[in-house]
């Protein structure tokens, strides 16, 4: 479910009409609902109050200052996967012990500000990792408490690019090698091993991968217990899917339901990692008309965005619903919709069929609020987009757009290319 509606046949983000946005910030431009973004994490707050749990919201599926402080307000924790995403979190008022680690490169540094923030715990994912948690918790004078993150060897029914939880993954420790590592870890004066982690992947549909992961994950945490590890919590990781096109994903509730009775007599506080689920459906990118091309094999609406500000289409072939913001008549036509840059691969639909538009005329990109300006970038030298919240009747732009002079803000020409 989302804020984002037709009223009287023009196309809202919960009391405002899209158009009026593109027309006062420009395109493209991202625009996320902060009715949604609640929404959907009160939903799957209130699918686990059975349990102690936390949930932690993924920072890397969209990182503006304003959707964490939303989400901080609500409750939630946070997943980071880099020191700059524990800069965002802290620089948005998340609580640090409600911030979790994860991630295979961590640098010292990284693990140091960490440290140093007390954040809830660090995600370790290979042995090499935790020699540096180690050596730099003793530097500084600290205890690490840390997780492993378990690789169950689970196929997650998504695509290949985002499945983190099979053997062949980059991710994690497999289940013969984390018992080792847990041994090495109680033997280590400054690191303290408080949970055990899992991740599965990302857009994941079905309830059943996690229920097979969970039951191949359990027997490892109870083992762990009864062997004096002082675990607190087991981290299920995120990746629950949502509705793009004409998926019938998990519901919080579903999800609850699957998850919930394998976790009986664990007495473990649980902790969740969803970013796509809270995110997804909470933000839009428009996109402006430019023009339109009849091609030999083809046709083609070109527009003001590109895989620059969207990837997700050129890079996992990924369907994103495109909408016209004002409801019309006129003939129908089948296109793509592509945009400006030097790439075959730049579109953000093939194959539609839409009513025929007019250069001008805006379309909303459905489902853009996760991985969407994450993942945006300046290729092409071209400039990313601004950002809008927007609540009830009113509207805030929480990241201006990029100007010409912030495309080559820190580069230099040296001196010897300057005579």
């Amino acid at each position: 479910m989302h804020e984002f509606v037709y009223r009287r046949g023009r196309l809202c983000a919960e009391s405002i009409p899209l158009d009026d946005l593109a027309r006062r910030f420009g395109t493209p431009l991202y625009v996320y609902s902060h009715a949604t973004l609640t929404g959907h994490f009160e939903r799957l707050d209130r699918a686990f109050a059975a349990v102690p749990h936390l949930i932690c919201y993924s920072v890397k599926s969209s990182s503006n200052l304003a959707v964490l402080r939303t989400l901080a307000k609500a409750g939630a924790g946070f997943d980071i996967v880099s020191g700059g995403e524990l800069h965002r979190a802290l620089s948005a008022g998340a609580d640090r012990r409600r911030i979790v680690f994860a991630g295979v490169g961590k640098t010292e540094d990284e693990i140091a500000a960490a440290l140093r923030a007390d954040i809830l715990f660090l995600t370790v994912e290979s042995l090499a990792e935790l020699e540096a948690v180690g050596k730099t918790a003793a530097r500084l004078r600290k205890i690490a408490r840390i997780a492993f993150r378990v690789t169950p060897d689970v196929d997650p029914h998504t695509h290949r690019y985002i499945t983190t939880g099979k053997a062949e993954n980059k991710f994690g420790l497999d289940l013969t090698r984390v018992r080792g590592a847990y041994r090495k870890a109680m033997r280590m004066r400054h690191v303290r091993p408080v949970a055990v982690q899992m991740h599965i992947g990302s857009q994941i549909i079905e309830t059943g991968p996690y229920v097979e992961a969970l039951k191949k994950v359990l027997p490892l945490a109870r083992e762990l217990v009864r062997a004096g590890v002082p675990l607190e919590y087991l981290d299920i990781g995120g990746g629950l899917g949502i509705i793009y096109r004409d998926e019938n994903p998990a519901t919080a509730d579903r999800f609850a339901a699957a998850v919930l009775p394998e976790l009986k007599g664990l007495g473990l506080k649980l902790v969740l990692e969803p970013g796509r689920f809270i995110a997804g459906n909470s933000g839009v990118l428009l996109a402006r008309v430019v023009y339109l091309k009849k091609g030999a094999a083809r046709d083609f609406v070109i527009v003001d965005a590109a895989m620059n500000d969207l990837i997700r289409p050129s890079l996992y072939g990924a369907y994103h619903e495109i909408l016209p913001v004002r409801k019309g008549r006129g003939r129908t036509i089948t296109a793509d919709i592509v945009g400006p840059v030097c790439e075959s691969g730049d579109f953000l639909g093939k194959d539609r069929t839409m009513r025929e538009p007019r250069p001008g005329d805006i379309l909303a990109v459905m489902g853009a609020g996760a991985y969407g300006f994450a993942m945006s970038s300046n290729y092409n030298s071209r400039r990313r987009a601004a950002e809008v919240l927007v609540r009830g009747k009113q509207a805030w732009l929480v990241r201006e757009r990029e100007s010409y002079e912030d495309l080559v803000r820190g580069e230099r020409i040296p001196a010897f290319l300057q005579k």
